[in-house]
């Protein structure tokens, strides 16, 4: 199902719903995302999502495309 699609449907279930517990656990998640989404994110909020592999190949780009000088840049 596209995105579009499962939204409308989510919409539908929503609007079907009866029970009083159900509707505010649904108000409960919305709400949480919203929280999540607007959260001020800190450098901290990544740490140990590389791999180690990953981090040596991250370094090694840099260390070969970013940290290099070249004098005649500086004439």
């Amino acid at each position: 199902m596209f995105s579009e699609s499962r939204r409308i449907h989510l919409i539908e279930e929503i609007l079907r719903l009866k029970n009083e517990d159900t509707l505010t656990r649904v108000e409960s998640i919305l709400a949480e995302s919203k929280e999540q989404r607007n959260a001020k994110r800190s450098a901290h909020d990544f740490v140990g999502i590389w791999t180690k592999e990953d981090a040596l190949l991250i370094e090694k780009a840099i260390e070969e495309g970013c940290e290099q000088v070249n004098a005649h840049d500086w004439k």
